[in-house]
């Protein structure tokens, strides 16, 4: 083991006050190195951080505050040139509705993520258009993301010459809540009426698509479609709407949305009428996801928000958002690093 001790320089100037001399191996009082501290942010990516430090005989608190040296620098250096389509999404932190809001570049050179905010407010995503500047805004020709209005004001405040594209994911997931919410309603009816049965070991048969459902299950939805149900109606009208991704020009997927809306209206079943009801008032903005295909894909943004996942889950164990933030940005911000005369990995 190699111990290097060195006794820096300080000057108390009366005009500034006391400074230290800068060292070209580390900076201010931290007591690693510059190349031990990208060293070990190397390997954080590769092992947990508790096992980083195991195998290199140092502290929990090293390997941290070693990481927020790479991200600091990495960000402070990042390039932000050509971001012309961006993806935005929000994962859950911890349990009671805390959520971290998050924002992709999903097109260009890097796919890479540009921002961690905390909650998912109107101060979560205008905080990222203030970091990236009104010139770089102004060069976003696509902007993906779900339905919630506080982005969507900021977005046509900050980049209103951008494309708003839902993506197909939150739009269906919409739908799926709505089934469920009918079947479990149907559930409860038919259990006061000494009918529970029918109902029994239902819920994954109308959610899951019909492609992925096993033989058992085909058959019990067969016995189902037999039925006058609520449910089994509001199965069909979420299987016909998917027939709209399938349209390649906005025209028509147009008109196959005002012909779906109206028979979805006339359904007399609520939750499936609020769903419609949301597609009318957003059908413009769900249109867009035709005129952009080709150009962008949120099966990036989906990519992403898994790994995002991946880094929270092993994140549970930090009480500050800070650790959760450096945990994403290291892990998913496709950093750069700075050029180094050895490589010791």
């Amino acid at each position: 083991m190699v111990f290097f001790a060195y006794a820096m320089r300080r000057v108390d100037c009366p005009t500034c006050g006391v400074r230290v001399e800068k060292i070209p191996w580390g900076d201010g009082k931290k007591q690693t190195t510059n190349t031990y501290a990208w060293f070990i942010a190397h390997w954080a990516n590769l092992l947990s951080w508790q096992e980083v430090a195991r195998q290199f005989q140092t502290s929990w608190g090293t390997v941290w505050r070693c990481l927020e040296h790479a991200v600091e620098w990495g960000r402070a250096n990042m390039p932000l040139e050509g971001i012309t389509a961006i993806g935005k999404d929000e994962i859950a932190r911890s349990k009671g509705h805390k959520y971290i809001t998050l924002v992709y570049q999903i097109a260009g050179t890097h796919k890479r993520l540009l921002w961690v905010a905390e909650n998912r407010t109107e101060e979560s995503i205008r905080g990222f258009f203030d970091w990236l500047n009104p010139t770089r805004s102004r060069i976003i020709e696509f902007v993906c993301s779900d339905m919630w209005k506080p982005y969507l004001k900021v977005i046509n405040e900050k980049a209103s010459q951008a494309v708003q594209v839902f993506d197909r994911f939150h739009i269906m997931t919409h739908f799926s809540k709505a089934i469920d919410e009918v079947r479990a309603s149907e559930a409860r009816v038919l259990a006061e009426r000494n009918q529970g049965h029918v109902m029994k070991h239902s819920r994954w048969l109308v959610l899951k698509r019909p492609e992925n459902l096993t033989d058992k299950q085909s058959c019990k939805l067969k016995d189902l479609m037999k039925m006058n149900l609520k449910t089994i109606k509001a199965y069909l009208l979420k299987e016909q709407f998917n027939l709209l991704w399938e349209y390649s020009s906005p025209h028509w997927a147009g008109v196959f949305l005002k012909s779906w809306t109206f028979r979805a209206m006339r359904s007399r079943i609520e939750p499936i009428k609020k769903g419609a009801k949301m597609i009318r008032r957003h059908e413009g903005l769900i249109l867009n996801w035709f005129r952009a295909k080709g150009e962008i894909s949120n099966g990036v943004v989906e990519g992403m928000n898994g790994k995002g996942r991946v880094c929270t889950k092993r994140a549970y164990g930090f009480r500050t958002f800070r650790g959760i933030q450096i945990a994403l940005y290291h892990a998913l911000g496709d950093l750069p690093t700075p050029e180094f005369t050895h490589r010791f990995w």
